[in-house]
């Protein structure tokens, strides 16, 4: 007997979900049916600001499967239809057309929430004013390059010093824009520790990005024609043609919350190893919207990135499919650039380690790219985390030139596999001079970690 699987989001984890289940069985055997509000499906988000700034030459690029390809393949993906709410006991979905306004009831066997993460949008006067803008859909980025079509003054004001932050504020540098910065922390970079935070702020500074921190946002000023003209602060006003919203993301847990599902700490929903929903035996989640297991702290995070909207998409659609899969964590892993700089990061800083009651001890290493008398090395700096007790490796972060925003992938691997910096030493490293000094900047600092370690006895 067919059942019918339905899928709310069509993003990375909703239709990565869909796709797997479908290779898993045949049309006859389950159909897919997925909702989508958004005028866009499976595109790269993370590729938004990178389009906005001209690295990208046209959104379609950012488009890795269209609507009709979907369809093409037996899911019958609706756009433009928003779900409005989940009766799990009658097991339905109503849904909306966004364009005629007609609603509807979908019944299902199986259901699968990829509804993603919202933007932080704090309710400030003027904050919906022409001129502001999010930046966290197609839409929005096409919103916003209209919008910079239409502004005759070369003034942008960027909200929020983290990853959508820098990005954007880099874009519009691309464009000729005067950029200002505000932001609300002690440094730019939050996911940081405050001392590679500066690092992060020199570096933008030295751009012509103006960046003002620990400098909270109190109203958008506007106009007579209604649109933006500045941003104040408690102790300035920042004229802006232009304002991008970039403090970051919660989960859109709106739908599942209103049904009784589970939500942690951040509001996002908690599922189990298989990207099931607790408790609900034939409802699973992926995606911006789930709460997942920290490998190194061992408690639940929410992290918004699309490589772990993929993998949550492909475990779900396995399980849907008859398969079995499973998600079994993240150790926080993410990379960014602003111009030249690249800055990278995985595991716990050092607040994380200090709220779930870990002793650490910290180094920092300066270094290079590649061997320092071969052309093109480019400086960097490593700052590395231990536990005191065991020399467990507990995070890593890095900023610098070409080459050393994917070094975290060593210490990435490093934290799964739950290694100590002693054994990190001993790590057999590509090495050539046109890559690596012959002892890599990962392992220079691994090596002063082990020696901490042993210090503090």
């Amino acid at each position: 007997m067919s059942e019918r699987l339905v899928v709310i989001g069509g993003d990375a984890a909703g239709m990565s979900a869909a796709s797997q289940a479908r290779r898993l069985r045949k049309p006859e055997e389950l159909e897919i049916v997925a909702f989508e509000r958004g005028r866009f499906a499976s595109y790269s988000a993370c590729g938004i600001p990178y389009w906005v700034g001209g690295d990208v030459d046209a959104r379609d690029e950012l488009i890795a499967r269209t609507p009709e390809e979907h369809q093409a393949r037996d899911i019958d993906l609706r756009m433009r239809t928003e779900a409005t709410e989940l009766d799990l006991a009658g097991q339905r979905v109503r849904t909306r057309d966004l364009e005629s306004g007609a609603e509807t009831w979908t019944g299902f066997d199986k259901l699968v929430i990829a509804t993603g993460a919202r933007p932080v949008r704090p309710r400030l006067p003027g904050i919906d004013a022409r001129g502001v803008h999010g930046v966290q859909t197609l839409d929005d980025g096409q919103a916003l390059l209209d919008s910079l079509e239409r502004t005759r003054g070369r003034r942008a004001v960027v909200v929020g010093a983290g990853y959508i932050g820098v990005e954007m504020a880099e874009a519009l540098l691309k464009r000729g824009y005067e950029v200002t910065v505000l932001n609300r922390g002690e440094q730019p970079m939050s996911t940081l520790d405050p001392d590679m935070g500066r690092l992060v702020h020199r570096a933008m500074d030295g751009l012509g990005i103006t960046t003002v921190v620990s400098s909270a946002v109190t109203e958008v000023l506007t106009g007579a024609d209604g649109r933006v003209r500045a941003v104040a602060t408690e102790d300035a006003e920042y004229p802006a043609d232009v304002v991008v919203l970039g403090m970051g993301v919660e989960p859109e847990t709106t739908l599942a919350r209103a049904a009784g599902l589970p939500t942690g700490t951040y509001d996002g929903l908690l599922t189990d190893l298989a990207m099931r929903v607790r408790g609900h035996e034939n409802v699973w989640a992926g995606g911006d919207c789930v709460e997942v297991l920290d490998l190194v702290s061992g408690r639940e995070r929410h992290i918004a990135l699309g490589t772990h909207a993929n993998k949550h998409g492909q475990v779900i659609g396995a399980n849907v499919g008859g398969d079995y899969a499973t998600f079994p964590g993240v150790v926080g892993t993410a990379v960014s650039k602003v111009c030249e700089l690249e800055i990278a990061r995985t595991g716990l800083r050092e607040k994380d380690a200090r709220a779930v009651g870990l002793r650490y001890v910290t180094v920092t290493v300066e270094s290079t790219s590649r061997a320092g008398y071969y052309p093109g090395a480019a400086p960097m700096t490593v700052k590395m985390l231990a536990e005191r007790r065991t020399g467990r490796l507990l995070g890593v972060q890095i900023v610098g030139r070409e080459g050393a925003g994917k070094r975290v992938d060593v210490a990435a691997v490093a934290l799964t596999a739950g290694m100590t910096v002693e054994r990190m030493t001993a790590l057999d490293l590509g090495y050539a001079p046109p890559f690596s000094p012959v002892w890599d900047p990962v392992l220079v600092a691994a090596r002063k970690a082990q020696a901490a370690v042993r210090a503090a006895g």
